[in-house]
């Protein structure tokens, strides 16, 4: 892989939501011929396995209400290791570019000099929705698709356009949003969504160990302990929620109109 002589370059480079079979042929070139890969927690195991044996990795792996390893901490070690001439891979879930932080650490790398390159990867709305077979958009339930993160910056309480979410016929999907799900699912009825709203819960999307849950907004805040954790948790609600009854041999009706959790499905 060429590279100026006394300067690296760092590439973000998308794992995607967990099964290894849905990266991107230029992600997986990347990952075995650099020098080092950083890498979040939310990485699964299957995907770290294809690093060879003598790429160096560090890990900082961050979770919410956790950072052991502060952002300014890794953008300093980005810099020193491309200052020091490595060629680096900076891997993170899903795609680098949503929910990432990837454009905050290429601009302090480019403002240093450094060559950054992305390497797109699956989101995980994409992953988990053609893993359950749920699409974000379809003729006659869902006009489009939004995505929102469930929790800011140094846990700063939400901040969403409330109003703006409710839209019947947007999929909402919501990132990272277990430890908010019960604020978030009262606000979105206080402004309009009405209880029997459906939601998919999704955890380890794409993994052997993906659980997912039916439900609707009214039953999330008394049956949050019902989703199972640990492990990266995704909710879409919406509609299109609804198509996942015709295909566990369901009638769509039960789920918009059964006032609890519907199935617990273990893929």
């Amino acid at each position: 892989m060429l590279k100026p002589s006394n300067t690296g370059q760092v590439f973000l480079v998308g794992a995607g939501p967990g099964d290894p079979e849905l990266l991107t042929l230029k992600a997986l070139r990347v990952l075995q011929t650099v020098d080092v890969v950083v890498h979040d927690r939310l990485v699964s195991a299957a995907v770290l396995d294809l690093i060879p044996a003598g790429i160096r990795r560090i890990n900082v792996g961050k979770r919410s209400g956790s950072h052991p390893i502060p952002q300014s901490e890794i953008n300093a070690l980005l810099l020193r290791l491309a200052k020091s001439g490595s060629t680096v891979a900076r891997l993170k879930g899903g795609d680098p570019m949503v929910f990432g932080r990837g454009s905050e650490e290429a601009a302090v790398l480019q403002a240093s000099g450094i060559e950054v390159s992305c390497v797109p990867g699956i989101t995980a709305a994409q992953g988990i929705s053609a893993a359950t077979g749920v699409p974000l958009t379809h003729r006659g339930l869902a006009t489009g698709v939004r995505f929102v993160t469930g929790h800011c910056q140094a846990d700063r309480p939400l901040e969403f356009d409330w109003d703006g979410l409710v839209d019947p016929d947007t999929t909402l999907v919501v990132y990272m949003g277990h430890a908010n799900m019960q604020h978030i699912a009262t606000r979105l009825m206080e402004h309009g969504l009405p209880a029997d709203h459906p939601v998919l819960v999704v955890v380890n999307g794409t993994r052997p160990n993906e659980s997912r849950l039916v439900t609707h907004l009214g039953a999330l805040t008394t049956k949050r302990a019902n989703i199972p954790v640990p492990g990266p948790a995704l909710f879409i609600i919406g509609r299109v929620v609804s198509l996942l009854g015709d295909l566990a041999g369901m009638e769509t009706e039960a789920i918009l109109r059964m006032p609890d959790v519907q199935q617990v499905l273990h893929g």
